[in-house]
């Protein structure tokens, strides 16, 4: 078989130019300039009398090799010159669509003169969600077929639409049942023997209907709201051009905020995530051709928040779920809850009431657990407790059949106990999912000891399938995400002793682009279960013998301040709206009193990002180090995907890179001066220092 990503073949008098670059057929350096070569010797044949584009493999061209980008050397203009001379063909150019025609590949669609398409075929340009513009005509040529006001929408948003959708719009020209190349061959031949000029998408103009009076500038209020996210203002921007100027200053201006935003902060840090969520499907040492388990039927165990939200995640890719619970009137509440939620979801129009039922009809309700016995995977989402965790544990150890996989839905407990006490700790992982489960993106996976690696390759795939960005951790208290997430918190009380609000706390890690600062997040969450965790981990003989570490969650929970559900935590609330809340001041300022720490007025919002920032990114290298996590760009998935940590930041491991390691290390040394440090709080991490001396970087280690 040939090496060369593109193929000149010729069918009667047509040419075909054949790209060829599995997986996805991406258009990488050589793949370009196997097109510019396959055009040259198309444009060599004057007998050919049309040319058709056409993929092999499962998709049509699913955007531009995103490593290139990573060149300094990079340059757009290639490609661009390429798809210029392909469209100016004074004969037919037809594109065969399958697949998916995205970023890139609809670019180069869309410089043909006729696109067909098979039916499943979904089209986009989704560079906005890597921090770029569409950067080869793609803000030029779209809002000439499509309109500027669905070309907005398109790119801003980065979604695919379908074929049906696409061609109404006017970005595909045709729909066929046939196999793409045949209908394509098809077109070509019908449109060579009508003759007449080809017609060039960069010679029309864009409809002006498309334009309503105020979009663009309404548009580009918005993006300039936030400029954090440099590529939406250039969006817009070129779509203005295309409205507005002739195609060739149209072409420069989106070349010139192209450039821009690709060496924007934003885009390097978007970029980083785009690799670090591939790259945590890799587990080291984990054979590639590991035999996966077969998972056809799954059990859920526990209809609570967490268990509904597990078992529709199934039921939404397709799984048989099996979901107990261990009373009538727990299990009807559960079931009402997912019914409440498809039904929203239905109500909204995101999901046909047909749908709604198929996915509902998956979902097998029971109070026997031994419903579990023919299930191939067993996920328990039982309250945060060991005892019940492994007593739970050792039941599903005996029930379920040899090779089902047992998973447990834990966020801080030692899954090596609980694997231990199922009497197969082989089959046994921890699965933490984050709430609301059938929402959020990320899955920590938690590798015991003893779990076998067939069981781990399983998961981390089914993850996949159900819709999740999964990360390998180890087995330790709150694993990669929670562990950091206690340090994080720890510093947040020390300030509110030594004098900071809520409010100013909050105020200082939002500006870095968090949703929600700590104190907000935990009344949310519940400062009950915060407090909880901090009880279970003293008892567990985790916490360091400071008479003042977590004091605040811990004396909120005994006054019944449990945040949002009680109307009082750290804020108190009218509704969802937080206020000062005076009562946690006088808490505040007692316990300092009592504990003998000064207050103070001169806390900053640099010492507080500092504080809380600075000293979980040292945690994340110690996780580093223990080989808790695999790699840096691991724990920043984890944070962006489950934490609202910000994707323009890269991630905390990111940020740290950016910020510099020596001026973190100088910092941490410098609170360690400043606050003492009998407990081992600003102790710099071994590979934290060794990098920041070295110039390496957290994020690739």
């Amino acid at each position: 078989m040939s090496t060369t990503p593109v193929t000149l073949k010729t069918e009667g008098a047509i040419g075909v130019l054949v790209i060829q670059n599995p997986p996805v057929n991406a258009l990488s350096p050589a793949t370009v300039q196997g097109l510019i070569e396959g055009l040259a010797a198309f444009e060599a044949r004057p007998e050919l009398q049309a040319l058709v584009l056409h993929c092999e493999g499962r998709t049509f061209v699913a955007g531009g090799d995103i490593a290139a980008f990573e060149d300094p050397a990079f340059s757009a203009a290639p490609y661009n010159q390429f798809l210029g001379r392909l469209e100016a063909s004074h004969r037919p150019v037809v594109a065969a669509l399958h697949g998916t025609a995205l970023g890139g590949g609809l670019e180069l669609a869309m410089a043909c003169h006729w696109r067909v398409a098979a039916p499943t075929t979904r089209v986009g340009l989704p560079e906005v969600k890597l921090g770029l513009i569409p950067g080869s005509l793609g803000t030029q040529r779209l809002p000439r077929l499509a309109g500027a006001q669905r070309a907005l929408d398109m790119m801003l948003s980065g979604r695919m639409v379908g074929a049906a959708e696409a061609q109404a719009a006017g970005i595909i020209d045709e729909i066929s049942d046939a196999p793409p190349l045949q209908a394509a061959l098809a077109r070509a031949q019908a449109l060579a023997l009508a003759g007449g000029t080809p017609r060039r998408t960069s010679a029309l103009t864009v409809d002006p209907a498309s334009l309503p009076d105020g979009l663009l500038d309404q548009a580009l209020a918005k993006a300039r709201s936030q400029p954090q996210y440099p590529a939406h203002e250039a969006i817009v921007e070129s779509v203005r051009a295309a409205a507005t100027l002739p195609f060739p200053q149209g072409e420069q201006v989106e070349a010139e905020w192209f450039a821009r935003v690709l060496r924007s902060g934003t885009s390097q840090a978007m970029r980083h995530l785009f690799f670090a969520e591939r790259a945590a499907e890799k587990i080291p040492g984990l054979p590639k051709d590991v035999a996966l388990r077969p998972i056809r039927k799954v059990g859920v165990l526990g209809a609570g928040t967490m268990g509904g939200g597990i078992a529709m995640c199934f039921i939404n890719a397709g799984y048989d779920t099996v979901l107990v619970e261990a009373s009538s009137e727990a299990l009807e509440r559960g079931l009402a809850t997912i019914r409440k939620n498809y039904d929203a979801t239905v109500s909204k129009g995101r999901l046909a009431a047909e749908e709604r039922d198929r996915r509902l009809a998956r979902l097998t309700p029971s109070l026997n657990d031994t419903d579990f016995a023919d299930c191939d995977i067993v996920i328990e989402a039982v309250f945060e407790n060991m005892a019940l965790k492994q007593q739970i544990a050792q039941r599903l150890g005996a029930i379920c059949k040899p090779g089902a996989i047992i998973a447990t839905n834990t966020s801080t407990l030692d899954v090596d106990q609980i694997a231990a006490a199922s009497g197969r700790a082989a089959d046994v992982l921890g699965t933490h999912f984050f709430s609301p489960a059938n929402v959020m993106r990320l899955l920590e996976v938690v590798r015991g000891a003893q779990t076998a690696p067939d069981a781990l390759a399983t998961v981390m795939q089914l993850a996949k399938r159900i819709g999740k960005v999964a990360a390998v951790s180890g087995v330790c208290y709150g694993f990669i995400g929670n562990r950091m997430a206690e340090v994080y918190m720890r510093e947040a009380e020390f300030l509110l002793l030594e004098g900071a609000t809520p409010t100013q706390i909050d105020g200082a890690i939002e500006s870095l682009g968090l949703a929600m600062g700590p104190c907000r997040m935990l009344d949310m969450a519940g400062i009950d279960v915060g407090a909880k965790t901090v009880i279970e981990y003293e008892k567990a003989g985790g916490l360091p013998p400071d008479p003042t570490y977590r004091v605040v969650v811990r004396k909120l929970f005994e006054l019944g301040h449990f945040g949002q559900k009680t109307g009082a935590g750290y804020y108190r609330y009218e509704g969802r709206t937080p206020l000062a809340n005076p009562e946690t001041q006088a808490v505040c300022e007692a316990l300092a009193q009592q504990h003998g720490i000064a207050r103070r007025s001169d806390i900053t919002d640099t010492e507080i990002i500092e504080r809380l920032i600075y000293s979980m990114v040292n945690e994340g290298a110690r996780i580093l180090e223990e080989g808790i996590a695999y790699r840096g760009s691991d724990i920043d998935v984890v944070w962006t995907a489950g934490y609202g940590f910000p994707v323009h930041q890269g991630g905390p491991m990111f940020l740290a890179d950016q910020t510099g390691l020596p001026l973190l290390v100088q910092r941490l040394d410098h609170y360690a001066a400043v606050r003492g440090n009998p407990f081992g709080y600003w102790s710099v991490s071994p590979l934290l220092r060794r990098l920041a001396a070295e110039g390496g970087r957290l994020s690739r280690s």
